[in-house]
């Protein structure tokens, strides 16, 4: 026969309150471990912890490797700007980059003939420093990488766009970033308006990738020559006075039109006048061009003294023989620009880079319309028919100091909503700030070395280096040596 226990009251009530005591404390410990386990999650999704304490955030400055372009346009050899950036953002790989193949251009951003690619950095290993301002990661390496387009990564993680970028732009950069390399003219081109982009696209897709227009800007590295918008009205009754070639090519009845235009003769007359000049010679015939061309080349070598637009059309002449180009450069406003000045181009404006390197940003396309100077395909009747005709010189932009750099950044902001390029110096020991900006951001490094600091994470850089920078992201800048950056981003007067 069992054992019978019998519980008085008493008894009863205190192992009631021994139970619910004990429930209690076994609730609290669940509580602690799943907010531990949320706690332990959302700082994995922010670090990754690799080698013993090595710890980077994912969603913060992101590495990129970019892709060049040799176009028959660009520089030969090592010194060149895209040659030495391109290989220098492959670590030097010297099986990557032929130093026998022209160096063009520079691409960093989303578009899809040019696209970035984002390192995914699987080992590192280094010397950990801390203080005041977080972890430097001293003398870091990746060890290997796997990359995803940077168009994919940001589609994958739109909030690094800011919500404005994200709401107005979609997900995407607005914005292209280059270097480009320039042995000879590329073209003259002119790029266009969201308009006509839609339009080219749709009845040409494979010569007009996109739908975007595309404004830019171009920001002087060495000297840089650009031909860019029509000469004024005056300056241009003086050219086809002193040049016949022009009436042979055209026809007197046009150059007369052009001469008897006055100050007081209304924008849509002039327009129309320079219309019919220009459409009138970049249609003439390729016989006609040729022929007119020799009697003007032959002309000006027995010059005593060339004017520089006459030295500038014996160059092109050389690297563009028989070509219509030549003879249009002396409608065109011919512009050299010294290292650190910028010029902008709109929607619709014709140009043609001549020589030099510089840095380039635009809205996010590749849409060109040629019809000069180029063996690619042309378009002249499109070209004749876009274009805004506007005469006279361009401004030279020379940028403005930056708010809170202590003189070491220079901004400069172009009229379009897309993009600012800030161009930073520091001298060896030097710390800057990049203040935060509503909008994505891509860095540059194209001298010297040092460390980026975003928040609590580090990150050695150097030149060739090139980041992503999401959205309201607040950078420190170290510099070891003497320390050179571009920075390209949305412009933040529109933010």
């Amino acid at each position: 026969m069992g054992m019978e226990y019998i519980i008085d009251g008493e008894s009863y009530l205190i192992l009631l309150r021994v139970s619910l005591i004990f429930m209690g404390i076994c609730l609290i410990s669940l509580l602690k471990r799943k907010k531990s386990s949320v706690i332990d999650n959302n700082l994995k999704k922010k670090m990754a912890f690799v080698n013993g304490g090595v710890w980077r955030n994912e969603e913060k400055v992101q590495r990129l490797k970019c892709t060049v372009k040799n176009y028959d346009w660009g520089k030969f050899g090592v010194n060149t700007e895209v040659y030495r950036l391109y290989k220098a953002n492959f670590g030097g790989n010297c099986d990557l980059v032929d130093p026998n193949l022209p160096y063009a251009e520079l691409w960093m951003g989303t578009h899809e003939s040019g696209s970035s690619f984002v390192v995914k950095k699987d080992k590192f290993w280094g010397k950990i420093n801390g203080n005041n301002h977080g972890f430097d990661v001293i003398n870091a390496k990746c060890e290997n990488f796997e990359g995803e387009t940077l168009k994919n990564w940001i589609e994958n993680h739109p909030h690094v766009l800011g919500d404005k970028v994200l709401e107005k732009w979609g997900c995407d950069l607005p914005f292209l970033f280059k270097v480009l390399s320039v042995a000879k003219p590329l073209s003259i081109q002119a790029h266009p308006c969201k308009e006509l982009a839609k339009k080219l696209h749709l009845q040409y897709p494979k010569v007009y990738k996109d739908e975007n227009h595309k404004p830019e800007m171009a920001l002087a590295v060495t000297k840089f020559e650009i031909l860019c918008g029509f000469v004024g009205m005056q300056e241009l009754q003086k050219t086809i006075n002193s040049v016949p070639e022009i009436s042979q090519l055209v026809g007197s009845a046009v150059v007369e039109q052009v001469a008897k235009i006055t100050p007081e003769d209304g924008e849509e007359k002039v327009k129309a006048a320079l219309r019919q000049l220009f459409t009138q010679m970049m249609s003439a015939s390729d016989l006609l061009i040729a022929e007119v061309l020799s009697k003007l080349i032959g002309r000006l070598k027995k010059k005593e003294k060339l004017t520089p637009e006459e030295k500038l059309v014996l160059r092109l002449e050389e690297q563009y023989p028989g070509d219509v180009g030549v003879l249009a450069a002396f409608l065109m406003n011919f512009v050299t620009l010294n290292p650190g000045e910028a010029l902008c181009l709109g929607a619709n404006e014709l140009h043609a880079y001549v020589s030099g390197e510089c840095i380039e940003c635009m809205a996010t396309s590749d849409n060109v319309v040629r019809a000069g100077l180029t063996p690619k395909q042309r378009d002249v009747q499109t070209l004749c028919e876009m274009l805004t005709y506007k005469q006279g010189r361009p401004e030279v932009l020379r940028g403005f100091n930056v708010e809170g750099t202590d003189g070491c950044t220079k901004r400069y902001r172009p009229p379009f909503e897309e993009f600012e390029v800030d161009h930073c110096h520091l001298s060896a020991g030097k710390t800057s700030n990049f203040p935060s900006i509503a909008g994505p951001s891509l860095f540059l490094v194209t001298q010297g070395s040092g460390t980026l600091r975003a928040g609590f994470s580090a990150e050695k850089i150097r030149v060739g280096d090139v980041l992503f920078a999401p959205a309201n992201t607040k950078l420190s800048i170290s510099a070891d040596t003497r320390l050179e950056i571009y920075r390209a981003g949305v412009n933040s007067k529109f933010l």
